[in-house]
């Protein structure tokens, strides 16, 4: 399949079935809004390195969670039942985003949030379509994750941890709220070992596009996760 070149004045994307074999189905376009929640409407979503061109993908097979499948350890458990930590809801995004750009991580040279990147995120969460999840540990920020919902998929992005186990205890945080809501799907693009150990699994590109027309809904409401969703699940 070939990569195809996006137009700068036309949001739509070309078919994800029609992606090419190392899972990039365009180049080029930009990083507006608009562009964006159509790329995540369409099973699509950006990744590129900074010296590089704007790359948009859709992977087979594709990492996804389902809600349900949560795996929450007994010492996460236990952690979760003494409040370890405070989780938060769309409180503090710009930190949070941040932090993900900037935090180490020892399997990759580098970042691919770009400056440019996030400032359309920041933008994305100020309309209502991001939303962030932080956790505080006495005042301070110690992990948090965030990513884009709409009907009843998020779609993450990035998270990070600055002490132990925190972004685990907002990701399950996060997953039990997205039960009780009824999201039927998390959206984890690419597969990490850290992803399925909280249960996430790879299935074939075309039953997550077919799950993802089924989920067609390209309209939100901009609403205060901090003020529906609730952390006394434990």
């Amino acid at each position: 399949m070939p990569i195809f070149q996006l137009e700068d004045n036309n949001n739509q994307f070309p078919p994800a079935r029609m992606t090419d074999d190392s899972g990039i189905l365009a180049v080029g376009g930009d990083l507006t809004p608009g562009r964006i929640i159509e790329a995540y409407a369409s099973g699509v979503f950006p990744w590129f390195n900074p010296e590089d061109p704007l790359l948009w993908w859709s992977p087979d097979p594709r990492c996804v969670l389902y809600p349900e499948n949560i795996k929450v350890s007994k010492s996460m458990r236990q952690l979760l039942r003494r409040k370890t930590y405070t989780v938060t809801f769309d409180q503090a995004f710009e930190e949070v985003i941040t932090s993900c750009q900037e935090i180490f991580r020892p399997d990759q040279g580098g970042t691919w949030i770009t400056d440019e990147m996030k400032a359309a995120y920041v933008q994305l969460h100020k309309i209502g379509f991001m939303h962030s999840v932080e956790v505080w540990d006495e005042g301070e920020l110690i992990g948090g994750l965030y990513g884009g919902a709409m009907n009843k998929c998020f779609f993450g992005e990035s998270m990070f941890s600055k002490k132990s186990n925190a972004s685990k205890f907002g990701f399950i945080t996060l997953c039990k709220n997205l039960i009780e809501k009824g999201y039927e799907m998390i959206d984890c693009q690419m597969h990490t070992d850290h992803l399925e150990s909280l249960g996430a699994e790879e299935i074939p590109r075309e039953a997550f596009l077919l799950s993802v027309e089924r989920n067609q809904q390209r309209e939100f409401k901009k609403v205060d996760w901090n003020s529906i969703f609730r952390t006394d699940f434990y």
